[in-house]
């Protein structure tokens, strides 16, 4: 049964159509992943089916009575309010049933005899309700979510405003898959996730009794996950009926398909077209050329196929530094109190090390000390004089109306435009992309502009934390190959083992 009807929905944003007249439904159970390169709208199709948004054209209609939870890592929450309280708030009418039982059972004492039996029935009916709801498993629903997410439950006393960007995400993720949702539309919910904390998620994911829709970039996840792939491809959505291994070979064996019929179509256009030429002028063949040309004019044209983006990706490196490149001290990092035992580490020359650990341990506190963005509690860190550091951080805020063309050419004032262009074609942001407002990209899109700034840097060091955040299949695989190329330091931070094993030399794990 159809639980979602997609109609003819057409959707433009800053002047690109993302969508033209696109279809789609989802059944009953479905277990569905939306994928495509970065910027072809994936996020945004979420939010229209959340109805956050509303299409150019066409219709959205959920079936009646439908639960939709969709997951907003940006959501706002309240910063006073404890975790326990965030997440509870999901099982409010299940308190209120009890409150309301509690209410009837002591209301036994003062109420007629007569009235009894009524009233206990009305309570024994609440509690069976209760129990259906299973209502008193309540607390080992939450831990089993907490500790899958790769949290503890002390977290649960915490008020939101103590929590890590990460920390925060996961339990946004929680509430959400604790909720009662019929559907659940999911955007990148690996995102601050650790490797045995995305095994746990697709695990909760494959037993889901209900549908979803997910996003995400991670393809052994969708593999672990999908039985339908939705794909954007040139304005539509086409839909895969089949897991994403399926998909993959179903789309190139369509990829072959499609363009075989466009040559095949252009070849006979073009002869077409010469023949009316020809013959449209001589009066013997004149009714034969215009029967041509209407001909021609209800031929319904086959679209190119599109070919994934070829990125050029490149950290070219300045003059070596010496043999010890960095050496922390007995470092302490954290803000209040210490987050980590002291740290004693030394990077050397060439060295390619993944900064790893769960989530909320400290990764990017570490990288915002060694920068000197934050001061250490104690202890200390050198960088050998001849350092020259290019770092890529995990979250940048860009100012409002900023393009990325203004972007890179206020960092490269002396390029002139058809360099800033091509920079940015290199690392797949094309005219109409260059030209838009930054904050109006999609955040795979906002990590190319990023990586094209560290193009002409020059260092010798580079320190990217958690670079292939947003990144699409493509995009990372060019990033990978980069970064094996670079011949300088590299310090990195991820928690994709499948993108940095083939890329470090070494791991340093962070434990509390």
């Amino acid at each position: 049964m159809s639980i979602l009807e997609v109609e003819n929905i057409s959707f433009s944003y800053s002047g690109e159509n993302l969508y033209e007249r696109a279809s789609m439904r989802l059944f009953e159970g479905e277990h569905a992943v939306l994928v495509g390169p970065n910027g072809t709208g994936k996020s945004t199709l979420l939010k229209l089916l959340d109805r956050s948004l509303s299409p150019d054209s066409g219709k959205i209609a959920w079936l009646p009575g439908k639960k939709v939870g969709y997951l907003d890592q940006y959501a706002k929450i309240s910063p006073e309010i404890t975790v326990k309280s965030y997440l509870y708030d999901v099982f409010l009418p299940l308190f209120e049933k009890e409150k309301q039982m509690e209410r009837l059972y002591e209301s036994v004492v003062h109420a007629p005899e007569k009235e009894h039996d009524r009233i206990l029935g009305w309570a024994a009916d609440l509690g069976e309700q209760l129990e259906k709801s299973d209502f008193y498993a309540i607390k080992s629903k939450i831990g089993n979510v907490i500790h899958g997410l790769g949290l503890t439950m002390d977290i649960l006393e915490e008020p939101i405003k103590h929590l890590s960007g990460g920390m925060r995400a996961k339990i946004i993720l929680a509430k959400l898959l604790l909720g009662d949702s019929d559907i659940l539309l999911l955007d990148e919910p690996t995102n601050f996730l650790d490797v045995k904390h995305i095994d746990w998620l697709a695990r909760f994911l494959q037993s889901y009794p209900k549908a979803f829709i997910v996003v995400s970039h991670l393809e052994a996840f969708l593999s672990e996950i999908a039985n339908t792939v939705f794909a954007l491809e040139n304005g539509q959505i086409t839909r895969y009926k089949g897991d994403y291994t399926y998909y993959l070979k179903e789309k190139e064996l369509r990829f072959e398909q499609q363009e075989k019929a466009f040559v095949a179509q252009q070849k006979f256009i073009k002869k077409t077209e010469e023949f009316i030429q020809k013959n449209l002028v001589r009066a013997t063949t004149t009714k034969r050329a215009q029967s041509r040309r209407k001909m021609l004019e209800k031929v319904e044209r086959i679209t190119a196929p599109q070919k994934s983006k070829v990125y050029h990706f490149y950290f070219p490196m300045a003059s070596a530094t010496g043999k010890d490149v960095l050496t922390t001290t007995d470092l302490e990092i954290g803000y209040q109190e210490p987050l980590l035992e002291p740290l004693n580490v030394a990077v050397l020359k060439q060295d390619k090390v993944a900064i790893t650990g769960k989530n909320g341990i400290g990764k990017s506190t570490f990288i915002k000390t060694i920068m000197g963005i934050i001061q250490p509690i104690s202890g200390s860190f050198k960088w050998i004089d001849t350092a020259k550091i290019a770092y890529f951080k995990q979250d940048e805020i860009f100012e409002d109306n900023i393009t990325p063309f203004h972007l890179v050419h206020h960092h490269y004032p002396h390029f002139t435009k058809k360099e800033v262009m091509s920079l940015l074609g290199n690392h797949g942001i094309d005219f109409d992309m260059a030209n838009r407002e930054l904050n109006s990209l999609s955040g795979g899109e906002q990590t190319k502009v990023r990586l094209a700034l560290l193009r002409h840097q020059k260092g010798n060091v580079l320190i990217m934390d958690e670079p292939t955040n947003h990144l699409d299949i493509a995009a990372k695989e060019a990033l990978k190959e980069a970064l094996i190329d670079y011949q300088g330091t590299l310090i990195l931070v991820s928690h994709e083992k499948e993108f940095y094993q083939d890329i470090c030399d070494y791991e340093i794990t962070l434990y509390e």
